[in-house]
Parts: C-alpha cells; structure tokens; sequence
C-alpha cells in the first residue's frame, strides 16, 4: 500500500523530502548558512538595494538585554526575532500601549522585563537551529497593505516564493490566524493560499495541511484574491536568490503600501506549498532542467 501511495505522488509530480535534500546538496554550504542568518541576510539585502523592513537594532549578548527600552524607543510597534530562529518560534510582535507595556500578538500584555526575559532565551538558543546561541533582532513591524485588510485577522500576512535556478516556480499567500498568534506560519496555524504566478491570483487554501475555502477567523474567501505588486514581488525574490547564489531557495515577501519588502529567506523550504496549491513541484524544476 505505501509503494502504491508513493507511486501515485511520483505521477501527480509531488517533490518529496528525500528528493528536496537531494536538491539542496546543490547549494553551496556557505550560501546555506547565510541565508539561515536574518541578519547576514538583511545585511546582504542592503549590500543589493533590495528593501528590508527597518532593523532598530541588534542585541548579541546577555549583558545588553538591558537596552531593549532604548531600542524600542518610543516606537508603537516592532518585532523582536532570533537571528537564527526556524519554523516562526520565538518571533515576539509587539504594539505599545499608554500605560508603557506593550501588547503582543495574542493579546498578553508584556513589560519591558518579560521582553528582556525573552530576549535572554533567543540569545541563549531556545529558538535557534541547533539550540545554538542566537542573537535577537528588533525590526519595524510592517503595516499591512490595505488589500490584506479583510483577510489579515491577527498579524501581518507575507509571501512564501520558492526560487530554483533563480527562476520563480510556486508561490503561496501565508495568512495569519488567531491560532497561530499572528504569525504568518503555517507549522504555527496559519493558513496557505496557493498563487497563480502568472496573474498572482489565489487559488484556494490550506490549513494544517486540509483544504479550506475562506479564512477561519473572517469568513473571507480564499479564492480569487489578487496579490498587489505581485512583479515586484517575484523581482525581489529573484534578486535575492542570486545575491545567496543558491540553487533552491524559500524567499519571504512582505508588502506594505510602498511595495515589497524581504522578510527573509529560508534554506529548507517546507513542503505544504505543493499542497496548497494542488500542484506538484517535479514537473515545474523539470521545466527549468530540460526546457525543451
């Protein structure tokens, strides 16, 4: 029975995960680390003008945890992340509220302590590949571009673009639930909305891995939404990928009413996006491989 489930995912052309590591021994070691650190990666970003959202600052060591209120500033939102974090673990958003504590995306209200107490764990390695010692990063939040505002419940949704040989081939539209607490991840409950690549047109969605039709916390429908400055948005993935000179590579995309801003990238894309967009992975790497 497995041989036969195998099988009938090789002819719908599903990519599994043997096949998947197989092609990413095809980038090189050191490209693999880079795009694994946030920061390298914004730092390469800058190094190619490809916009990234704003870094207020960069906390390395157990000593500085203490300036987590001069970074903040008087900012109304920001997010803290680790460097080197996967999966969405250990990214805190955070809103500011009158009284000087500050709102995350689950509603807790958090001082300035319990964000320092957090920022001790991403630097001890809580959240890193690994467990190995991290540093944390505080960045502007995004404002959602005003086209999200009907299917963006609780955070800011992005872009996941898989890029092989530098060329675009699967997209998905990740939306943040009240489950996943504002991240736009799907391991944490957010839900996945396959991309047309041609039009950047949904096609539909997925949430822990089950079709769905229209988003669990507004009732909007999934389908038929068009993604706003969906060329850009392919540009700056295919810019990035050749800045990390990577062979196969998950880009994250996020919009504001400027246009796209790189979030970051991702060395070992899940594979859910096949999912998502009731299409397999094989047929489109074999198009790029043999043309003709």
């Amino acid at each position: 029975m497995k041989l036969a489930s195998f099988e009938r995912l090789r002819r719908l052309g599903i990519l599994g995960m043997n096949a998947r590591n197989f092609i990413l021994e095809q980038n090189p070691r050191e490209f693999n680390a880079l795009a694994d650190d946030k920061s390298a990666t914004k730092k390469l970003c800058h190094e190619h003008q490809i916009p990234v959202p704003e870094t207020y600052g960069v906390i390395e060591r157990h000593g500085d945890v203490e300036r987590i209120g001069d970074l903040l500033g008087a900012k109304q939102e920001a997010v803290v992340k680790p460097a080197h974090g996967s999966g969405g673990r250990g990214i805190l958003i955070l809103a500011r509220k009158p009284e000087g504590t500050y709102e995350a995306s689950n509603g807790k209200l958090l001082s300035l302590c319990e964000i320092g107490h957090h920022v001790s764990s991403i630097l001890s390695g809580l959240y890193s590949l690994g467990a190995r010692p991290d540093q944390a990063l505080i960045e502007q939040r995004i404002a959602v571009h005003p086209a999200f505002k009907t299917l963006s419940a609780a955070g800011t949704p992005d872009i996941r673009v898989l890029v092989y040989r530098h060329c675009p081939i699967m997209a998905m539209l990740r939306l943040p639930t009240r489950a996943s607490s504002g991240r736009a991840n799907l391991h944490q409950g957010a839900i996945g909305a396959g991309v047309d690549l041609e039009t950047g047109t949904t096609r539909g969605g997925i949430r822990r891995n089950r079709k769905v039709l229209n988003h669990t916390d507004t009732g909007a429908r999934l389908e038929g939404f068009t993604i706003p400055f969906w060329r850009e948005v392919l540009d700056v993935a295919t810019r990035l990928s050749r800045a990390l000179q990577m062979v196969y590579v998950g880009i994250d995309v996020v919009l504001d009413g400027e246009g796209p801003k790189i979030l970051e990238a991702n060395a070992h894309p899940g594979l859910g996006i096949q999912i998502a967009n009731r299409e397999g992975l094989l047929g489109k790497i074999g198009e790029i491989e043999n043309p003709f």
